[in-house]
């Protein structure tokens, strides 16, 4: 955004070279109308999967063997109708990074930051950077400069599985997200993300929750048990666990909470998850880092001093990152938490609450990100 503006920008890459980690994740209506801006979206769309809907289902029982039906969001609810996308990581990274190089960004590798001090970065081994009108901080959760200022970082109990694999195919629904639950301490999700770059064979993220803790004694039980268990959950992942052949093929995402109060300091500014970060929940994380990118970048061309484009960038982005920070903080525990009443009170009140007239919009709203749209009237 800021080098199509003439900026010059460079990016301070931590691997030798720059490519994408991590599991796959649904790109929202918000997410989607940054890309349009960029006049990315359709190449985006070509690599992914388009999500008509999100459903979960209580693991099958006598009256239920299909399971009972207790998550049902979709995106033709709302106001305007729009699809999510399923996306595998190095799909989006792919566009962006030609973007990048399109638009006369620079990258310097086997750069571990630990720090910025006046428009400066500090390097591992002490030695700094050049120095910059602003340093941009997209380092993510765990990021030292994010620390610094302040960001204190609360550890979840649960966090996850998860894996690329080939998509299954029938009887899984290539439009839709779906997961099964048992309680709230076990969940199984399937989701397409279409392919990527350079195959053309589509895939699957597949994640099971999993505290953190017990990862050890999950790989001490072996493969066979875990999937003996998921199988008993939901039969038809049958063909997707026969993919999944070692444990390493399945990585442990630990997920944390916090909210800088101010992400901006001298000559710096916070953005995705070093800014914000929480449980996946509400399939936020990529939209909402996101949507600071485009916030950011309009605050700095409208506004000519820097003081005060970081301070219109907070302002933009306060409301909306703390509504969605505290939706995902309460919405977690009734998916991922120990005990019975709140998976009861998921399955047998807010199930069916959710089916009520009005109820449909709202909640695809808030799946979206569309609460307190930050993109309106753009």
């Amino acid at each position: 955004m800021l080098a199509r503006h003439g900026r010059r920008v460079v990016v301070h890459e931590r691997f030798d070279q720059p490519k994408p980690v991590g599991a796959g994740f649904m790109l929202q209506p918000t997410g989607l109308s940054v890309l349009d801006s960029l006049n990315l979206t359709e190449a985006v769309a070509h690599l992914a999967q388009p999500i008509d809907h999100i459903i979960g289902r209580a693991r099958p029982t006598g009256p239920h063997p299909n399971g009972r039906v207790v998550l049902d969001v979709r995106y033709s609810d709302l106001a305007r109708p729009r699809q999510s996308l399923g996306v595998h990581r190095a799909a989006l990274f792919h566009v962006l990074h030609q973007a990048s190089l399109d638009a006369g960004v620079t990258f310097e590798t086997d750069w571990c930051v630990t720090g910025a001090d006046n428009g400066r970065l500090i390097r591992d081994d002490g030695s700094t950077s050049a120095g910059f009108d602003l340093v941009i901080d997209a380092s993510g959760a765990r990021s030292p400069i994010a620390k610094a200022l302040g960001a204190r970082r609360l550890d979840l109990k649960y966090g996850a599985l998860w894996a690329t694999v080939p998509w299954p195919g029938a009887p899984f629904d290539p439009a839709a997200l779906q997961q099964v639950y048992r309680g709230a301490e076990k969940m199984i999700g399937v989701l397409p993300i279409g392919r990527r770059p350079e195959a053309p064979e589509p895939l699957a993220c597949f994640f099971w929750s999993l505290k953190a803790e017990d990862h050890p004694a999950w790989i001490a039980a072996g493969l066979d048990a875990w999937k003996a268990e998921v199988l008993s959950l939901w039969p038809e992942t049958a063909p997707l666990l026969e993919t999944i052949t070692e444990p390493d093929q399945l990585t442990l995402a630990r997920y944390g909470h916090h909210t800088l109060a101010r992400p901006v300091g001298p000559r710096l500014a916070v953005i995705g998850d070093a800014a914000h970060s929480t449980s996946p929940q509400l399939g936020q994380g990529v939209n909402m880092g996101l949507l600071d990118a485009a916030a950011l970048a309009d605050s700095l061309i409208a506004h000519s001093d820097l003081d005060a484009a970081l301070g219109a960038y907070a302002r933009r982005r306060r409301w909306h990152i703390r509504l969605y920070q505290a939706l995902s903080l309460g919405f977690t525990p009734f998916y991922q938490s120990d005990g019975r009443v709140l998976p009861w009170v998921r399955d047998h009140v807010l199930g069916p609450v959710a089916r009520a007239p009005g109820a449909a919009r709202l909640l695809a709203a808030v799946v979206s990100g569309l609460l307190l749209d930050p993109r309106a009237g753009r």
